[in-house]
Formats: C-alpha cells, sequence, structure tokens
C-alpha cells in the first residue's frame, strides 16, 4: 500500500502543534524523527515515562505517542499520572502487546489511539490524522465559544450604554423631603428585552420608562434598546432646547419604531413624568402591569394601562395623568416581575402589593421577591421611589458639625455615633455594621471631601510612608467642616436609621458610581463598596459632597 498522507488542511495544521515521542528504542527514535520533522512544529523526545512525563510538565505538548513497555515508567503508568490533572490533551499508545486487560485500562483513563507494533507508517499517520481533526473540531469549538462571549459582553456593555439613569443612586433632594430613587435592573440572559430610562428633565419633572420587548431573543432585545436609545437621543435634544413636550415624544418614538418592528412584534411600554411643582403624575402605559403606588394612610393605588401594546399598526394613544399629593411610593416595573412563579403555587401578582407595602427600600423589594421564588424565569426590572417627608415620618436624633482633624475621625464623631445606636437599643450586629459603613463614608468626607487627596496621591503617600504627616498637614490649613445628622423613621413598627454625612469639598461626578458598582473588581477604593454592601441604600446629593445611606434597626428587644 502507497503512504497515505492527511489532507492538506490537517497538514497545516500539524505544523501549528508540538508532538512529545516517548520511546525507549532508538532506531524507532530516529524513524520519528525522520518522519515528522516536516510535519510538525516542533518535536520533543524522551526515553522513558518517567522523563516522558517531565517533559510533557515542563513544555506546551499539544499530542504524545508513547511506547508501552519502557524502563523505569511505563507508557501507561505515565498517561495515568498525566490524566489525573489533564484529559484533553490527546495520547497515542504504542504497544506490541494485545492483552485486553491492558486495553481496558487504556480505555479508563482516555487513551486516545492505539498503534500495535510492528508498527505500520499508515496505520501511524490514520492515528495522528484523528487526533489532529478532534483538536481542529476543539480549537474551533472554543474561538467560536470564545468569540461569542465576547460579543455577547460586548453586546450587554452597550446595552448598559444605551440605558440612561440621571439618578443612579443619588438623592433629590427637596425642601422637606428626599426622595429616593432606586432601580432593580436583572436581566436573565445577556440580551435582555427589558430596558428603562431615568431623566431629569428639569428642576421640576422627572421622566421614567420601563421598555419589555415581546417576540423572539434577539430581535426583541434590539426591539427594546433602539426604542431606548431613540427616547435618550429625543430627550436629550429637548433638555438642551428647553422645550421637552411629553406627547410629542411618544409620538416620535412611536412613529420611530413603527418602521423597525417585525410583523409579530410588540413592545409593552411604561412612559411615566412626574411633576413634583405640580404634584402630577402623567402616564401612557402601553399593555404593562399595574403601576403601583402607595399614599400617606398605607393604601395601595393601581393604575392600569390605558394603552394597547406598540406595533406597526398603533394609530392612537392616551396621556392620563393622577395627582400624587398624598403619594409617598411608586414602584414601575415589567411583568417578569409579576408573572414569576412562586413556591407557594401561585405567580408573584398575588403577593406583590404586601411586599411593596411592606418595603421600605428597593433592596427589601429584591429580598422580598426572591424569597418567594424558586428561580427567576424572565427579566425583571423595577423603579422604587420612596418620597421620606422629612416633617411628618422622620424624627432628628442627633445632628453635629465637627472640625476636619484625625482625631474627630478616630475618637469623637465614631463614639457619638455608637452611643445614639446604643440609645436606640440596637443590638451588636447592628451597631457593628452602621459603625463601619460610618468610617468607611466619613473617612472620604474627610480625606477625599474636605482635604482633596484623591486616590493616587493617597497610594503616593502611602508608598513613601508619609500619609499620616501629611493628612496633619493639610487638616492644619483645612478649616472645612463636616455635617453629621442622624434620623429615625417608624415604617411598619420597623425602625429606620438614616444617615448623613456632608462635607465641604469639591464633590464628585455621582455619574462614576455605576462603573465603580458595575466594576468592583477594578476599583482602587473600598469605602462606597462596602457602605453599599453593607446598607439598604446608599445616595449621594447631585454635587457628591454629601451621602445618605439606610439601614434597618434590629434591637435586642425583637430578636
Amino acid at each position: 500500500m502507497l503512504n497515505k498522507l492527511p489532507s492538506k488542511e490537517v497538514l497545516d495544521f500539524f505544523k501549528t502543534l508540538t508532538i512529545l515521542c516517548v520511546e525507549d528504542n532508538e532506531d524507532i527514535s530516529v524513524a520519528y524523527e525522520s518522519i515528522f520533522s516536516t510535519l510538525f512544529g516542533k518535536i520533543c523526545f524522551a526515553k522513558n515515562g518517567k522523563e516522558g512525563f517531565k517533559k510533557y510538565k515542563n513544555g506546551d505538548i499539544d499530542i504524545i505517542l508513547t511506547d508501552h513497555s519502557m524502563p523505569q515508567m511505563t507508557g501507561l503508568e505515565m498517561a495515568s499520572k498525566i490524566r489525573k490533572t489533564d484529559k484533553d490533551t490527546p495520547i497515542i499508545l504504542v504497544t506490541a502487546f494485545n492483552n485486553s486487560d491492558l486495553l481496558v485500562n487504556a480505555l479508563n483513563i482516555n487513551i486516545n489511539r492505539f498503534v500495535q507494533k510492528p508498527m505500520q507508517y499508515n496505520t501511524l499517520m490514520q492515528a495522528l490524522e484523528d487526533i489532529a481533526k478532534i483538536l481542529i473540531a476543539n480549537r474551533y469549538i472554543k474561538e467560536r465559544g470564545e468569540y461569542h462571549i465576547y460579543q455577547e459582553e460586548l453586546g450587554f456593555a452597550k446595552e448598559l450604554n444605551i440605558l440612561k439613569n440621571d439618578f443612579y443612586y443619588q438623592l433629590v433632594n427637596n425642601k422637606n423631603s428626599y426622595t429616593i430613587i432606586d432601580f432593580l435592573y436583572m436581566p436573565i440572559d445577556i440580551m435582555s428585552g427589558d430596558a428603562y430610562s431615568a431623566r431629569l428633565i428639569d428642576g421640576d419633572r422627572l421622566f421614567f420608562m420601563i421598555v419589555d420587548g415581546m417576540g423572539k431573543g434577539i430581535s426583541a432585545s434590539l426591539s427594546a434598546m433602539i426604542f431606548t436609545a431613540y427616547i435618550n437621543h429625543t430627550i436629550d435634544k429637548s433638555i438642551k432646547n428647553s422645550n421637552f413636550n411629553f406627547t410629542i415624544l411618544i409620538e416620535k418614538g412611536i412613529d420611530f419604531i413603527k418602521s423597525i418592528l417585525l410583523e409579530e412584534e410588540i413592545l409593552s411600554v411604561d412612559l411615566i413624568v412626574i411633576d413634583k411643582k405640580k404634584e402630577s403624575l402623567d402616564y401612557a402605559k402601553f399593555s404593562m402591569p399595574f403601576l403601583l403606588m402607595q399614599d400617606i394612610d398605607s393604601n395601595i393605588i393601581k393604575l392600569p394601562s390605558n394603552n394597547p401594546p406598540i406595533s406597526k399598526y398603533l394609530d392612537f394613544f392616551h396621556i392620563d395623568s393622577y395627582n400624587i399629593s398624598n403619594i409617598v411610593k411608586f414602584l414601575f416595573y415589567s411583568d417578569g416581575l409579576v408573572e414569576n412563579s412562586t413556591i407557594h403555587g401561585k405567580s408573584y401578582s398575588d403577593f406583590i402589593e404586601k411586599d411593596f407595602l411592606n418595603s421600605f427600600t428597593k433592596r427589601e423589594m429584591k429580598e422580598n421577591f426572591l424569597n418567594r421564588i424558586k428561580k427567576q424565569e424572565d427579566d425583571v426590572t423595577i423603579i422604587f421611589i420612596n418620597k421620606i417627608d422629612l416633617q411628618k415620618k422622620t424624627k432628628d436624633i442627633y445632628s453635629k458639625t465637627f472640625a476636619t482633624k484625625l482625631s474627630m475621625l478616630e475618637n469623637d464623631a465614631i463614639e457619638h455615633y455608637t452611643d445614639i445606636l446604643k440609645k436606640l437599643n440596637c443590638d451588636v450586629k447592628t451597631i457593628n455594621k452602621e459603625s463601619i459603613i460610618f468610617t468607611e463614608l466619613l473617612t472620604n468626607a474627610y480625606e477625599h471631601g474636605n482635604l482633596g487627596i484623591d486616590k493616587n496621591l493617597k497610594h503616593n503617600f502611602i508608598k513613601n510612608g508619609t500619609f499620616e504627616q501629611e493628612l496633619l498637614k493639610k487638616e492644619s490649613i483645612c478649616d472645612k467642616k463636616i455635617d453629621i445628622t442622624v434620623r429615625k423613621v417608624i415604617y411598619n413598627n420597623s425602625t429606620y436609621i438614616i444617615t448623613i454625612i456632608k462635607d465641604e469639598g469639591d464633590g464628585f461626578d455621582t455619574q462614576i458610581l455605576s462603573k465603580i458598582f458595575r466594576n468592583s473588581h477594578t476599583y482602587n477604593g473600598r469605602g462606597i463598596l462596602i457602605s453599599k454592601k453593607n446598607s439598604l441604600g446608599i445616595y449621594y446629593n447631585k454635587k457628591g459632597n454629601s451621602v445618605l445611606y439606610i439601614n434597618k434597626a434590629a434591637t435586642k428587644t425583637n430578636q
């Protein structure tokens, strides 16, 4: 029989590989070198299994061709040792024996191919070609998988850029109230069918939108994201030109997306404008679940959809208005929340009103939802708004101004804060958690706020061993103050502690928080991250020099 060469594709692939030949017979090793020198990119040789294992550990080996009967360590013993940590590198076993026990043992440790002595060229080439095809297929799958994952990551990053949130961990501070606006965005897959937008139109008007793409996979996701991108672009222009008009925005959005939607596609959308001055909520709900509101008497108000879903054939829409002067909480959400099945054998729609009523913060709402379900079944988006009346609902139990001094940071302020928690009868766990948050955020106000030390400067001071000296030097010429206020809120017979720390520094762009929280593994600071993790919510003012955080006080009496 003529010597048969593998295909050109396999031959080209061979040139990218390193083969390890483990053989104690010098004549056979010379034959291997003669055959493989023009086939493979690199050839390694070993005279026994022990040396072969060492060469395998030290080199980047793609294929192992080994004799079985060798001194010190057999080929099968070497292969068995390799397979303890490596299940993938192809191994071809060359043996003169036709022993069933040997074959069974070889199969058990996943020997990929066998070549029997006396060895035939074509048999050897066929075994190598078979192995090469497996490697080619595995490399293709891996590259495709890595490429697919890379594309998904890019796609999700693009989605996050499309979602606009002007209130990301930012407090809306009115004269007699704090408005806390919080968000939960939980896509079940990389390409989400949900999208949202939250925009500050001007000093009085706030715009919110949730989009739920109904259709097939990526197409529905694209429709939701395209619509969201267009709405945000239109709002950007109207803010710049000071000519925002809710009706015109909806008209333009529908007209734009109708030409993009496929025949069977629809969008369910919530479009909402809250006017703080007029105390009104204008809404156009396109086949979305009830909008929930809670009034000052803890009654739940449900606003149903007032429009059909957006499709290629939608020709009209309605905008309705609701007086919100007595409303203290809002919940906007996609249907992935209410349609999720629960451990109780019902959908979450049967529990959402109760959980909303019992939740003072978005984090509590999320925990209530997750505690009722076995697994998340669809994309979930939530916008949770709580308006805290400072005159009626809170009690100012502590307020003090401190100088920007390290002694204040290490002693006075922390001692005062701990005493407050003890007077509230908080348990040890609450006191420890609150003290950690307080210390971290107070340190930020002291170092980064009033003293103006950024992370790079701090790193250099620490590296040079001069950090404390530099702090004392800077504070000696600093006359800025730090204000600390602690408020107590009683909600549903539970006590919540609201702590506000305000410095007189330049502040920072709070939009950077989105990058910090989404990429915490690359962020050098820790105060904000620790505070977020240990609190029910952390919020900055627009300038970024005042931070408010909330926690529920677990007391000794209600343990």
